[in-house]
């Protein structure tokens, strides 16, 4: 099965919603300034690789680039959130994989775009 890049964009941006609510409602007596920093940061670059695959996806544009994108956010806001809520401060060393893949999936969607590979969906 194929990723439909503009069903996991409106997915991946609805959970970033809930989890920024639950942040700055949920977690805001619970965490220090700094671990509440750290969620935001993961909240806000989850919403930004939705706004890619929404993006990218409405255009019609499929390839390489959104199992990339959507696996960077993943790993990237999944590894903070973990950190944040659980203490392995070692997922701090897991959180710049996320960070390769998403800047992965957008230079390859640039490469697509621009030598007219990864047609139209």
């Amino acid at each position: 099965m194929r990723l439909n890049p503009t069903v996991a964009g409106a997915l991946l941006a609805a959970l970033g919603v809930g989890l920024g609510a639950f942040g700055a409602h949920g977690l805001r007596d619970t965490l220090s300034a700094a671990d509440l920093a750290t969620f935001e940061t993961g909240v806000r670059y989850q919403m930004y690789a939705a706004l890619a695959l929404l993006a990218l996806g409405a255009g019609g544009r499929r390839g390489a680039w959104g199992p990339l994108l959507l696996a960077g956010a993943v790993v990237f806001s999944g590894s903070l959130y973990l950190l944040v809520l659980t203490g392995p401060r070692w997922l701090g060393a897991v959180t710049p994989v996320g960070g390769g893949l998403m800047i992965a999936g957008l230079l390859v969607a640039a490469w697509q775009a621009r030598s007219g590979a990864g047609g139209r969906a």
